[in-house]
């Protein structure tokens, strides 16, 4: 039985890894650094800031400037605020869940908050957010689904986990929850991108107006 039902943020509430992919490779062009975009939604989606600026100075040779980061969140949250919708359907999911639900993001507080409240979805999820500042290890480590588990009050193996990134997947079953991986992102038709072989969630969603046709008993 599920009683709760964990989302990712980025790629599975929000739509946002096609602008978080762009502004990155834009900051970096103009730093002289030149990553692909395929290569930014292939390698770092999923990846907390710190992983991705280290994998991006093992490529650069050298690190990133302490100044980067800032600057790119700024920037990143004015396209945020101008571009950033929910994902289709979300809205409509969480309104007719018949059990609780959260988010757990890899994000920054900072950022999961202000992506929420870009999206309208902030009021939904209120003080239920919970961020990989607040654990030791990141994903695909399942600290942050345990976390919120445990905040919630709920059995991990009662928890539901909707996740879009491999390492998210992992993670959730690494915490012994049921793991839905939603391939609807538009990330995922931007590079053409399949699931890690050796990754097999419990369940494939394409389109979350599809959600309920899973679980049925978890719609009101």
């Amino acid at each position: 039985m599920i009683s709760l039902v964990i989302f990712d943020c980025d790629g599975v509430l929000i739509d946002s890894e096609i602008i978080s992919a762009t502004t990155l490779v834009e900051a970096l062009t103009e730093h002289g650094i030149a990553i692909e975009m395929g290569h930014v939604l292939e390698h770092f989606i999923g990846h907390p800031y710190a992983v991705v600026a280290g994998k991006i100075a093992t490529m650069a040779g050298a690190p990133l400037p302490a100044s980067f980061e800032s600057a790119y969140r700024i920037r990143l949250a004015q396209r945020f605020e101008a571009e950033l919708r929910p994902t289709p359907g979300v809205r409509d999911v969480l309104d007719q869940l018949a059990v609780p639900y959260c988010a757990a993001t890899s994000s920054s507080p900072e950022r999961a908050h202000h992506s929420l409240r870009a999206a309208g979805l902030a009021e939904r999820f209120r003080d239920r957010v919970f961020t990989v500042s607040m654990v030791d290890r990141p994903k695909p480590a399942p600290d942050l689904f345990l976390h919120a588990a445990a905040v919630m009050d709920v059995d991990p193996k009662h928890c539901l986990v909707v996740e879009d990134s491999d390492l998210g997947i992992a993670a959730a079953q690494a915490a012994g929850m049921i793991a839905w991986q939603f391939t609807g992102g538009s990330h995922y038709a931007a590079c053409h991108r399949m699931p890690a072989p050796d990754i097999k969630p419990d369940r494939s969603l394409r389109d979350m107006r599809d959600f309920f046709a899973g679980a049925p008993h978890l719609r009101r």
